[in-house]
């Protein structure tokens, strides 16, 4: 994984004027911690940042130029706008030589499973990422499943699968994705049970009493 460089400046106003402020101006109000040092306030340009995530996949490691100074360091949270989408704050975390940190890898499913082609089966995926323990320079940018032999029913768990140079943290119970079988329609109501349901019910008179012809003859 190649590092992408990052230029950064320190920032000495904070709050949420301050923030709104740097945001009008196209930057992005930032912070960078890490062990054994306090978590310092940055700036960085929009534009450059949303280039690097456009450019990247899973997690994104690079090296941040603070007025000269270069750190690697992981880009840990990304908060954006709820309706604009655009980034409004971003989480640097400091990296050092030979530290396992953890980090989620994003799952791509590779293949067309057999139960879908020969089948009419759907392949529903439940998993979308793996937490992981693994240094720096051996996170993958995706974590490739093949599913090509998958029949109807059968499911990928994350214990069917291996990541290189990484301890995985995820419940190994955890079902990434499963084939479902054809969804059936259901089939219209008979003619028979809607006529039945339709007919009129049958009028039973009740017998006249004996005597009651008598009676109204009298009147």
């Amino acid at each position: 994984m190649v590092d992408q460089i990052l230029n950064a400046q320190h920032r000495q106003d904070t709050g949420k004027g301050a923030a709104r402020r740097l945001r009008h101006g196209g930057k992005i109000p930032a912070v960078v911690y890490g062990h054994g040092r306090e978590p310092q306030a940055l700036t960085v340009d929009r534009t450059e940042f949303e280039k690097i995530l456009s450019q990247t996949h899973g997690s994104t490691i690079l090296e941040l130029d603070i007025d000269g100074t270069k750190q690697r360091t992981l880009v840990r949270d990304v908060q954006r706008h709820p309706t604009k989408k655009t980034v409004t704050h971003v989480d640097f975390m400091e990296l050092h030589a030979g530290e396992r940190i953890r980090v989620d890898v994003p799952i791509e499913l590779i293949g067309t499973p057999d139960g879908v082609r020969n089948a009419g089966g759907v392949l529903e995926q439940f998993l979308r990422e793996i937490e992981v323990e693994i240094l720096p320079k051996d996170i993958p940018e995706l974590i490739k499943i093949d599913v090509t032999d998958m029949r109807i029913v059968s499911s990928m768990h994350v214990r069917d699968v291996t990541v290189e140079n990484a301890k995985i943290l995820t419940d190994p119970s955890v079902t990434i994705c499963t084939v479902l079988p054809p969804r059936v329609e259901v089939e219209p109501v008979a003619e028979a049970v809607e006529a039945e349901e339709t007919a009129e019910p049958e009028l039973i008179r009740k017998a006249k009493a004996e005597g009651e012809e008598e009676d109204a003859d009298e009147e």
